[in-house]
């Protein structure tokens, strides 16, 4: 079988490539049984012409894979683009092939992408809606029903749920200098994540300033630049760290706040309960919806969110809640997440 690996040639990968990177490593689990190729753009460099020739060829992958299977082995039997990309060859007897349906962010936050961004994922889309031979996976219920209103056969719908890294390495020492490095000894509210528009950054760095909680400490941003031009006024930005050191942070925080006006899925939260720490979360977040265990507040509202902030700052932290938090997403696994995959190719 081909996946597609084209995400995480991305200069930010984002929470998409954290899943293409969670369903490689749960197909592992079923090496006996599957043989994956990961097919896309190779990696060139972390250069500056790197960067451009990456970015060259990803256009070209884009294009080409509208209309064909180019670097997929014609021995496939399954074919999965990861995301809106693709490939999306022609059909043939005895392929089966899929692709991930993330969010409709395009239609429901315009503004939060480019032109050409929305023109892209309308024009792709379109294209999957009109291939009866392709097999849609979703990740929430409300997801699977906005793509069956489109006029798509339920058959072709599959459900999934992400899965969670666990907390194997654990970068505590890195993520203590690094907040060190940057002035912070106390308890700090960290929010990750790409900096970019659909985020919301403006109304939680006001919302922080609001809630005045001691405890709260300073806000703090952790992920890549994104684009739109955000600006963390007045906050500490940490930039883009490893997996490890991401964890390290999560673990440490106060409070994980993430509070987007639009969002697919939403790791981060999940990603913070998995190593135990209270999380604010806007209630557009499919993730967190239904969870006693997060606070969740309107996005719109800077009153709301700051008094989510002191909800959640409120709560307790002793070790036996932290173990509640960890042992509320300990079902979250990317084997079972391969497992829904193989069974919807099946």
């Amino acid at each position: 079988m081909a996946i597609s690996v084209d995400q995480l040639r991305r200069p930010q990968p984002g929470g998409i490539g954290t899943y293409v990177r969670g369903l490689l490593t749960g197909m592992q689990e079923h090496h006996g049984e599957w043989h994956v190729q990961e097919v896309g753009p190779p990696a060139i460099g972390t250069s500056r012409w790197g960067t451009v020739a990456e970015k060259l060829r990803g256009r070209y992958y884009a294009e080409r894979w509208a209309t064909s299977d180019v670097g997929v082995s014609a021995l496939a039997t399954v074919i999965h683009a990861t995301t809106f990309t693709g490939p999306f060859g022609s059909p043939r007897p005895g392929l089966v092939r899929s692709v991930t349906l993330h969010d409709f962010v395009w239609r429901d936050q315009p503004e939060s992408t480019t032109a050409r961004g929305r023109e892209f994922h309308e024009s792709r889309f379109q294209l999957i809606r009109q291939r009866d031979d392709i097999r849609i996976f979703v990740t929430t219920p409300a997801t699977a029903e906005r793509v069956a209103a489109e006029g798509i056969d339920p058959s072709r719908i599959f459900e999934i749920t992400l899965g969670l890294d666990r907390a194997r390495e654990f970068s505590g020492d890195a993520a203590s200098r690094l907040l060190a490095a940057h002035g912070i000894t106390g308890p700090f509210t960290l929010c990750p994540g790409t900096i970019e528009p659909r985020k919301n950054l403006p109304r939680l760095i006001e919302a922080h300033r609001a809630a005045r909680h001691r405890e709260l400490g300073p806000l703090v941003f952790v992920g890549p630049q994104g684009w739109g031009g955000v600006t963390l006024e007045g906050a500490i930005s940490l930039g883009p760290v490893d997996r490890g050191v991401l964890t390290g942070l999560l673990a440490r925080a106060a409070v994980v706040a993430y509070v987007p006006l639009a969002e697919g899925w939403g790791l981060p939260p999940l990603e913070a309960l998995n190593v135990g720490t209270r999380v604010v979360a806007s209630s557009t977040v499919p993730s967190v919806q239904g969870r006693s265990d997060v606070v969740t507040v309107e996005a719109l509202s800077v009153e709301n969110i700051a008094e989510g902030l002191q909800r959640a700052i409120a709560l307790p932290d002793d070790e036996a809640t932290r173990s509640n938090r960890r042992s509320s997403v300990a079902s979250l696994t990317w084997s079972s997440m391969a497992e829904q995959h193989i069974a919807g190719w099946q």
